[in-house]
C-alpha cells in the first residue's frame, strides 16, 4: 500500500522485524532464543523494589556501568548499557556509518543486521557463510574496501550457533584497518564450551577499535527487560551514547540486571544444564543424519533448504514452534527438557520427508 507521506523509498520498502512466532499454551516456544527459566528468587524481588513508575530511570545506567566494569576489569566510562545488545549495535552504526558507506558481515547472520544498516543509510555488504555455517573471515577482510566503516563478527553465529576462533579473530584484526570499527556481537558467549572460540573481552585493550556486544536477555534471563551492554574505548562508546534514545533503559531492567550479576554464579549453573542439553540434542540429530553446525549457542540449526516451511509445519504438529528461514532452515532453541522428545520426533519426520 502506497503511504499517505513521503517516506524514505528504502525505508518503506524495508521489512520490519518480526520476533519468533509465539506457542499455544500446548506447545513448546522454542522460536526466540529465550531461556527457559523462572528467575531467581532474587531477581524477583530486585524487581518488586523497583516501583517507582513515576520517575524517569539512571539515564547512563550508572550502577549496571560500575558492576559491569569491575567484572570485566576497565573502566565505566569503557562500558555503555543499552535497552538490548541489538539497540546498542545501531547506535554504533549510527555513529559509524550513513549514505555512501559500507557495513560488512556474514550472511546469513542475525537478521536485525540489514534493516540497522539500512536505516542508517548505509549499504550492506553481506558475505557468504562457509559449507559449515560458519565466518569466513578471509572472505570478510577481503571486502573491507574504502567506504567499509564497520564490520560485524556474530560469535556463536544467530542463526547457525558457530563460533569464531581465538586464532582466526586475530588474524582478522590484523587484516583489517586499525580505524576500522569492528563490532563483535557475543549475545550468547556465556553458552560457548568451545576452548578455542574467541572471548571478547579479553581483547578490546589490545585493539581499540574493537567494541564486545553481550547481554542479559539470553543467558541471564531478563529478555523482557531489555539489557544489553557494550565494552570498548570510551570514545568510541561515546559517539554511540551520542545516538542513543535517552532513558530507554528501564529501571527495572537495571535494578534485575544488577541483581543476576549478584547471583551470577547460580545464573551460570542453570547456563551449564541448557548447554549440555544442547550438545545431547545436537548429538542426537546428528545420529538421525542431519547435518547440524557445531552449535554453541543456546540453540540447533537444521538446513532444510527449500523444504524449511514445511519443515515448520512439521515441528509445529509435534507441539515444537521453530524460527523458520526460508529458504535455508530452521532455528530451535533449547528449551525446558520435556520439549526434546518432541523436538526429535519431528526432526526425524522432517528428516525423512527431505529425503523421500
Amino acid at each position: 500500500m502506497t503511504p499517505p507521506v513521503r517516506l524514505r523509498p528504502e525505508i518503506a520498502a524495508l521489512p520490519p522485524y518480526r520476533q519468533g512466532k509465539q506457542a499455544a499454551p500446548d506447545a513448546f516456544k522454542l522460536s526466540s532464543n529465550e531461556n527457559p527459566f523462572e528467575p531467581l528468587p532474587g531477581v524477583v524481588e530486585a524487581l518488586r523494589a523497583a516501583v517507582s513508575v513515576n520517575r524517569y530511570p539512571d539515564a547512563s545506567a550508572s550502577g549496571v556501568r560500575a558492576a559491569l566494569a569491575e567484572k570485566f576489569g576497565v573502566t565505566t566510562d569503557e562500558v555503555h548499557v543499552g535497552a538490548g545488545s541489538v539497540s546498542l549495535l545501531n547506535q554504533l552504526v549510527l555513529a559509524a556509518a550513513g549514505p555512501g558507506d559500507e557495513v560488512v558481515y556474514a550472511w546469513r547472520s542475525f537478521e536485525a543486521y540489514p534493516g540497522i544498516v539500512t536505516v542508517a543509510g548505509a549499504t550492506s555488504v553481506q558475505v557468504p557463510l562457509t559449507a559449515d555455517g560458519r565466518h569466513d573471515l578471509v572472505a570478510m577482510a577481503a571486502a573491507v574496501g574504502d567506504r567499509t566503516r564497520l564490520v560485524i563478527v556474530c560469535s556463536p553465529n544467530n542463526p547457525t550457533g558457530t563460533v569464531v576462533t581465538t586464532h582466526e579473530f586475530e588474524q582478522f584484526m590484523a587484516a583489517v584497518p586499525d580505524d576500522l570499527l569492528v563490532v563483535l556481537d557475543e549475545a550468547y558467549a556465556e553458552f560457548v564450551t568451545d576452548p578455542d572460540a574467541v572471548d571478547g573481552e579479553s581483547l578490546t585493550e589490545r585493539h581499540p577499535n574493537l567494541v564486545v556486544l553481550r547481554t542479559f536477555s539470553k543467558a541471564y534471563g531478563l529478555a523482557a527487560l531489555r539489557v544489553g551492554y557494550a565494552i570498548g574505548a570510551s570514545a568510541v562508546l561515546d559517539a554511540a551514547r551520542a545516538t542513543a534514545i535517552p532513558l530507554s533503559v528501564t529501571e527495572q531492567g537495571q535494578a534485575a540486571a544488577l541483581a543476576s550479576l549478584a547471583q551470577e554464579d547460580e545464573l551460570l549453573a542453570r547456563v551449564e544444564q541448557l548447554a549440555a542439553r544442547r550438545d545431547e540434542v545436537r548429538d542426537a540429530l546428528v545420529a538421525q543424519g542431519w547435518d547440524v553446525p557445531a552449535a554453541q549457542g543456546n540453540f540447533v540449526w537444521l538446513p532444510t533448504g527449500e523444504r524449511t516451511a514445511r519443515a515448520a509445519d512439521v515441528f509445529g504438529r509435534h507441539g515444537i514452534v521453530v524460527r523458520a528461514f526460508a529458504p535455508e532452515g530452521v532455528r530451535i532453541s533449547i528449551g525446558e527438557p520435556e520439549s526434546v522428545e518432541g523436538l526429535l520426533l519431528a526432526a526425524r519426520e522432517v528428516l525423512a520427508d527431505t529425503s523421500a
